[in-house]
């Protein structure tokens, strides 16, 4: 075996159709439009969401709802995540990203009290549920807003 002998597997390529090379083809002289008509034409076709002059879909049914642009997206990280980090140590942002609970902040992360927490923590988020900072206190840790 050698980059000389390398072929792709047997069905997993297909030659591209090769319209206008005359009848025998199958897809010689319309080229497989048919004879005449818009979408027969250089340019043809209608724009995408066209029902031919009938009201379109996207303008027949009401606007619904809005979307504030202040609204804040947290990376959300829960109490039993973090179960995994060694007693006493500080979970930061960094150390969460390292750990793969967070792979994209947007606006900060949020930690949530779903689960237990058995080890002292000194947590660092930007956001903390009322749960969560109980439950973190309880186990003998601390919740620092970043």
């Amino acid at each position: 075996m050698d980059l000389s002998n390398l072929q792709p597997a047997i069905g997993s390529t297909k030659n591209r159709k090769r319209i206008g090379r005359g009848q025998g083809s199958g897809t010689g002289k319309t080229s497989g439009k048919g004879h005449k008509g818009q979408n027969s034409r250089s340019g043809g076709g209608v724009k995408a969401g066209f029902e031919g002059g009938q009201m379109p879909l996207h303008r027949r049914l009401p606007k619904r709802g809005f979307t504030p642009l202040t609204k804040k997206v947290y990376a959300l990280v829960n109490l039993k995540d973090l179960e995994c980090f060694e007693a006493g140590s500080v979970v930061d942002v960094a150390a969460l990203g390292q750990a793969g609970l967070v792979s994209r902040i947007q606006d900060g992360i949020k930690i949530l009290g779903d689960g237990e927490l058995s080890k002292a923590l000194t947590v660092q988020a930007h956001k903390f549920s009322k749960s969560a900072v109980s439950k973190i206190e309880a186990a003998g840790g601390k919740a620092e807003v970043i």
